[in-house]
């Protein structure tokens, strides 16, 4: 009797530790998911207050952005000629380029050619000039409060230009986009 009350200790000992192991585990499980639920949802939220993750899709920006280029933004109120913004239009994210800064006057020549305030804008981002699709009257006075923006590649471009978009607000932009993360080969900040 000795043998098998012993074995029976020895089997009950090892249903303890297979519970007590399956409890740790599950334990441990639930703890990790929940972990990686709270890190998920902070890079989210991350993600959409400060640093937005944007893809590119047409032509408009070539060839500083080709369709398919993944780009971060950063929010933040300061917005100098030169840099590339996103901006909500017409419940689409449009990115085009800040050209005009609100009070300042913009005159594009048939050729395309941009001068602000009287002075000829250096433009080294850009393949060609052309006067695109404008139908806003030359010289422009862009409205306090107000951005000026046009897509690198001019001919094609919706922008500024058209009075149907006219100079973007404040609260319409998304953000300055400063870093490509796709393709791999073209990783870096934008220019």
């Amino acid at each position: 009797m000795g043998d098998s009350s012993s074995s029976f200790v020895d089997q009950l000992e090892e249903e303890l530790k297979r519970d007590t192991y399956k409890k740790r585990y599950w334990h441990m499980l639930r703890s990790t998911v929940s972990i990686l639920i709270v890190v998920a949802a902070i890079v989210v939220l991350i993600s959409n207050l400060f640093l937005p993750v944007l893809r590119i899709y047409g032509s408009s920006m070539t060839p500083t952005l080709v369709n398919g280029n993944i780009v971060v933004a950063m929010r933040y109120g300061n917005y100098d000629r030169g840099d590339v913004i996103a901006f909500y239009y017409n419940n689409k994210i449009l990115v085009k380029r800040v050209i005009g800064l609100p009070g300042e006057q913009v005159d594009i020549d048939e050729n395309g050619n941009v001068s602000i305030n009287g002075e000829p804008l250096e433009e080294p981002y850009l393949e060609e000039t052309a006067l695109g699709e404008c139908d806003i009257e030359l010289p422009y006075q862009v409205p306090d409060g107000r951005y000026f923006v046009m897509g690198d590649h001019r001919s094609v471009s919706s922008d500024s230009r058209s009075s149907q978009v006219g100079c973007i607000s404040e609260e319409q932009i998304i953000g300055k986009l400063f870093f490509r993360i796709w393709p791999l080969n073209g990783i870096g900040t934008l220019e």
